[in-house]
């Protein structure tokens, strides 16, 4: 027993410890009363050993720099510049120049306008830059600090790892739902009455059979979850989140999930070698934790043929949950699929409730089948975009998902039929029928289906628009066609000249709110700042990539409200810096240069973008948007990141436009 508990704490301690511990900067908050109108709010910064904070900005020169902002409430109540303790080092860079940075420890002031019988509830984000070893990375922290009307009370809860432990909670919740799919394939479905009737029938006791029911869903944990750490003990986070925008990864992905698609679908079965099964039932028996423990190693390697095409999925997904993200991810599969263990065992006689394993299995087998072949489309569609191949345009990728999903339907109501299909169930008449159950999964394949045909013509498509290829990769798009006709301009806003650097390998990547309303976007940081001189508007930067889904979801969202177009379109002039663009866009040889924040040449139009980014912004995380003058200083100190609130943004441009025109 004792074994077993130690077993258990040695893979749960670290999902315990990865909200605190993961972050290489904790933050504190707390506030102080100075004043019987002020109230000062502290950060407290504890930065772990070989990491270098970069301190906040003292002038629009800085290019490294960190930076705290407030919600638009407490925003109001400024009163000051930001402040920060002294230990401040200093060092030159032969790259940048002087720069200033903090390392073990931190605290930022900020002074607020608050009467002392007041109290407030105050929210806001520090965003970090800081330097570990060669590597420049961003980091932001929500923070929460609840002032109240008490002057002697101060202090307030830090929530430093909302956005990480939200992150790896949703990396959770999904593996969770991955291993109750599991539950539902004919190899672990069929083995739960078997396994929990052993246990039960030969145990001497109820009790025993109940602990080693136990036993064998523990070990069911602790395998999958050994399978997580593995993973993220040989590859890393960092080589992990790299794989998002690789086109050999992504070509990777695509075969692994098309295989398995297949596979479902009752091709062929993958299985692990049959000598693996054979060594570990050889091990197993009810006598020992042990012996229980390969019991446990036999199911998990006789159902690979089912489970493994989730579990690859999973760790495709957990990948981009940071450090514990394959971790987390396989401790909820598994969690998933050792529960019916060990209810069934506390609970024998309603094993009946399982019923008989029959055809429906197949059919989820086989549903899970066509969902795979759709997910492999977008792994090969990040990899066809990042090349530049043009083999999965917009509407070739939209006619693909509407042939899957309307097969998928076609399937569930039991019009194609597979080598392994059972026929369906029998009514009172002896006659074929479709359950109800059945019958709506298939209603909702088909309105998946009819919702996508409109996109053919160029409809938006908006719930799809993040995982679609963009719409500047549709051949034939007719509310462009139509904007045109009615007198638009399909260049957009009207006088504004057409984009020339890099447009015709570009243009395939604008996105859907681009094409659709008419928008002008440059590609290329200079001419887009020629453009803003000669016009008299500010240059707003926007920092994205081709893959980025967070990107799409802000211009879907965002960037399409009526209000925010006519102000894109009316007051700005629009740099689109893809970060990720490296095929048929490499800058002229007098340009290349080796940069030392990324340590490499540049050479290419998405390296320059990057650099861009990092030196002279503080910012590597799309999208990101910075607000210029004609002589390129921010109008607004802080940039923009992924916030999806239009009033917030709205308000964002607004305070660009006003400073803008106070400069003039």
């Amino acid at each position: 027993m004792n074994k077993l508990f130690a077993i258990i704490l040695l893979f749960t301690l670290p999902l315990w410890g990865a909200a605190q511990d993961s972050l290489p900067v904790k933050i504190t908050p707390s506030f102080e009363r100075t004043g019987p109108e002020e109230v000062t709010v502290a950060l407290k910064l504890d930065i772990k050993p070989g990491i270098k904070v970069f301190g906040l900005a003292k002038d629009s020169a800085a290019q490294l720099f960190s930076s705290f902002v407030f919600d638009s409430t407490a925003e109001k109540l400024r009163s000051g510049k930001p402040l920060q303790s002294s230990n401040l080092k200093k060092e030159t860079n032969p790259e940048l120049g002087e720069v200033e940075f903090f390392m073990d420890s931190a605290v930022w002031k900020q002074h607020l306008k608050i009467s002392g019988g007041d109290s407030a509830f105050v929210k806001g984000t520090a965003t970090l830059l800081y330097q570990k070893g060669e590597s420049f990375e961003p980091l932001e922290v929500p923070f929460r600090i609840n002032i109240t009307s008490d002057v002697a009370v101060a202090g307030g809860v830090a929530n430093t790892n909302e956005q990480p432990a939200r992150s790896l909670i949703w990396i959770f919740l999904s593996a969770f739902g991955g291993g109750l799919l599991a539950l539902l394939t004919p190899c672990v479905y069929s083995m739960i009455p078997v396994t929990v009737s052993f246990f039960t029938k030969r145990s001497k006791s109820r009790a025993e059979g109940i602990r080693n029911a136990f036993y064998y869903s523990v070990s069911i944990v602790v395998i999958f979850t050994l399978i997580g750490f593995l993973v993220t003990l040989i590859f890393g986070p960092a080589a992990l989140n790299n794989l998002a925008t690789n086109w050999i990864a992504n070509i990777v992905f695509f075969a692994i999930f098309l295989i398995f698609g297949i596979s479902f679908l009752g091709a062929f079965e993958i299985t692990l070698p049959a000598s693996w099964s054979t060594r570990a039932d050889s091990r197993a028996s009810t006598g020992s934790f042990w012996g229980i423990f390969f019991m446990a190693l036999t199911l998990v390697i006789v159902s690979f043929s089912c489970t493994g095409p989730i579990i690859g999925n999973l760790l495709v997904l957990a990948s981009k949950g940071s450090y514990y993200g394959p971790l987390v991810g396989m401790f909820g599969f598994s969690l998933a699929l050792a529960l019916p263990f060990v209810l069934f065992a506390f609970f024998p006689s309603k094993l009946n409730l399982l019923g008989k394993a029959g055809g429906w299995l197949n059919s989820v087998k086989v549903t899970l089948g066509f969902l795979e072949l759709a997910l492999a489309l977008k792994f090969l569609s990040n990899a066809d975009l990042a090349r530049n191949w043009r083999i999965l345009d917009r509407e070739v990728f939209l006619s693909l998902w509407i042939v899957i999903f309307l097969l998928l339907g076609l399937y569930l109501l039991g019009k194609l039929r597979f080598h392994h299909d059972d026929d369906l169930p029998k009514n009172d008449f002896g006659h074929p029928y479709l359950t109800v159950t059945r019958l709506f999964f298939a209603i909702g394949a088909f309105t998946f289906m009819v919702y996508m045909v409109p996109g053919l013509w160029g409809a938006p498509l908006k719930g799809l628009s993040a995982f679609l290829p963009p719409m500047g990769t549709q051949d034939f798009n007719s509310a462009k066609s139509q904007a045109i006709a009615a007198g638009g301009s399909s260049s957009g806003n009207g006088a504004l000249p057409h984009p020339q650097k890099y447009y015709e390998v570009m243009k395939k990547n604008e996105p859907d709110v681009v094409v659709n309303n008419g928008l002008v976007t440059y590609f290329e940081y200079e001419e887009a700042l020629e453009v803003a001189k000669k016009t008299g508007k500010p240059l707003m930067l926007d920092f994205t990539g081709i893959n980025c889904i967070n990107c799409r979801k802000m211009e879907g969202q965002v960037w399409s409200d009526p209000r925010v177009m006519q102000k894109l379109k009316d007051e700005f002039i629009i740099a689109s810096l893809f970060v990720d663009v490296h095929h048929g866009v490499d800058l002229p040889p007098a340009q290349q240069y080796y940069s030392e924040a990324l340590k490499k040449q540049v050479e290419t139009l998405g390296d320059r973008n990057t650099d861009i980014a990092v030196t002279r912004f503080g910012a590597n995380t799309q999208p990101y948007y910075f607000f210029l003058d004609g002589s390129e200083k921010r109008l607004i100190q802080e940039g923009y990141g992924y916030d999806p609130d239009v009033d917030k943004f709205l308000r964002h441009l607004d305070q660009a436009i006003a400073e803008f025109k106070k400069r003039k």
